[in-house]
């Protein structure tokens, strides 16, 4: 028996972990004008965010083809593979977990699994690195989604956004809300659980990083960490110092979101994504 693990260009892992742990990363796009950009492949974080606030026309994100998948789904097979999990951002965000689901339909040569994280950036991927170190380890299909499901119950992402102009300029908010938003000088902060995303709005960048804070607070203690920016390293941090104390000893992940999802919430985000520990019941 051997598992291979698949995901999407969101999930945010690190380089070196995807090549260690033989994770297949399929890149969703980034069209820019007239140009369409594999993301992770074709442009990079930096000079996307660079160039994000000067584009005349703001950038829109796409889903990979089917044949993607298809192609991905045979390459593993030929290498070996005897059964595939596909692993993807919430279908709250994204169709991408429709279109997996539709190529595992048609692909007849190995079982194919498809999840909807209900996560995206490392929401996503720290149920990608997990699945991957567990089929690594010999665990059946059975046993890895039963850890999936456990801690994406206590996995949390949230972010700070520096501006509403780019979720209006997207599309992905109301030009209303979006107008108050900026009179008032309120700061955005998106939430992700459980497929479900929030928001709240706070007054000043201050008070937004101390919500941030009190976030964490609220789901200690912690089981893993990862600061989230989106070109905004040194603000991430600066925060981390912040709030140091309250994370577990090991290595901490610091990632540049990804553009498809950055389009959306623009430059200068900074937030963190999760896992809470389990608590012993009462």
């Amino acid at each position: 028996m051997t598992i291979k693990i698949i995901t999407d260009s969101t999930c945010d892992l690190p380089q070196n972990v995807i090549q260690k742990l033989g994770i297949i990363v399929i890149p969703l796009y980034i069209n820019i004008g007239d140009s369409g950009y594999l993301d992770g492949v074709e442009i990079s974080r930096k000079e996307f965010y660079t160039n994000l606030p000067t584009y005349p026309v703001h950038p829109t994100t796409g889903t990979p083809g089917r044949d993607a998948f298809l192609q991905a789904y045979a390459k593993l097979t030929a290498q070996g593979a005897t059964q595939i999990l596909s692993i993807h951002i919430s279908e709250s965000l994204s169709a991408t977990v429709t279109v997996a689901q539709s190529a595992a339909q048609e692909f007849d040569q190995i079982p194919v699994q498809v999840r909807d994280s209900g996560q995206l950036s490392l929401g996503t991927g720290f149920q990608v690195e997990l699945a991957a170190q567990m089929a690594a380890e010999g665990k059946t299909m059975p046993e890895i989604l039963a850890a999936l499901e456990d801690i994406a119950a206590r996995t949390y992402v949230t972010a700070v956004l520096d501006t509403l102009d780019y979720l209006r300029r997207s599309g992905r908010m109301n030009a209303v809300v979006t107008g108050i938003g900026s009179l008032l000088q309120l700061k955005p902060i998106l939430t992700m659980q459980n497929g479900q995303p929030g928001s709240e709005r706070v007054r000043t960048a201050a008070r937004a990083q101390a919500r941030l804070a009190e976030m964490l607070a609220e789901r200690q203690p912690i089981e893993r960490f990862a600061l989230l920016h989106t070109n905004a390293a040194a603000e991430a941090e600066s925060f981390y110092r912040q709030i140091a104390d309250r994370i577990p000893a090991g290595e901490v992940y610091s990632m540049d979101i990804t553009p498809t999802i950055g389009a959306h919430i623009g430059p200068g985000a900074v937030g963190f994504a999760i896992i809470s520990q389990k608590t012993a019941r009462k």
